[in-house]
């Protein structure tokens, strides 16, 4: 098994087992590390946790294509799943900042759509089974099992 294509390659399909046991690795990483950054306090062990960030995110968006394209669905679906709730999140932002009824029920909806994507990201990516057979993105990885 070739992991580097694994962890970073945005091409070709993956299957939700491997999905999962990379996410949860990267998850673990992170998490170890920003412990020792809190535990010790010291700026060297942030720091090296901030430069791990970098790879880990490439990795977790890499993952995510690949998800997508055992969906047969495109990377731009990210936009949908990763960007739009950010965005409604720093509209929350400044919604909050108006003191109106009105503002509070838009940053309520803003929260409300924002949980909604980001439920059916989960589902799209960790649970949906990807087609069955090849399609445009490779062969399905389930078949070689």
């Amino acid at each position: 098994m070739d992991y580097a294509r694994l962890w970073f390659s945005f091409r070709g399909r993956l299957n939700r087992g491997k999905y999962w046991v990379v996410t949860l690795i990267n998850l673990a990483v992170l998490f170890a590390l920003f412990f020792i950054g809190f535990y010790t306090g010291s700026w060297t062990a942030f720091t090296i946790a901030g430069i791990a960030f970098i790879p880990v995110l490439v990795s977790g968006f890499a993952i995510a294509v690949q998800r997508l394209h055992d969906r047969d669905k495109s990377a731009w679906w990210l936009l949908l799943f990763y960007a739009l709730p950010a965005v409604l999140h720093g509209v929350r932002d400044e919604l909050v900042k108006v003191q109106e009824t009105t503002a509070f029920f838009l940053a309520f909806a803003c929260i409300v759509l924002s949980a909604i994507i980001s439920i059916w990201a989960l589902v799209e990516l960790g649970f949906l089974r990807g087609t069955s057979g090849p399609n445009r993105y490779g062969p399905d990885p389930l078949a070689s099992m």
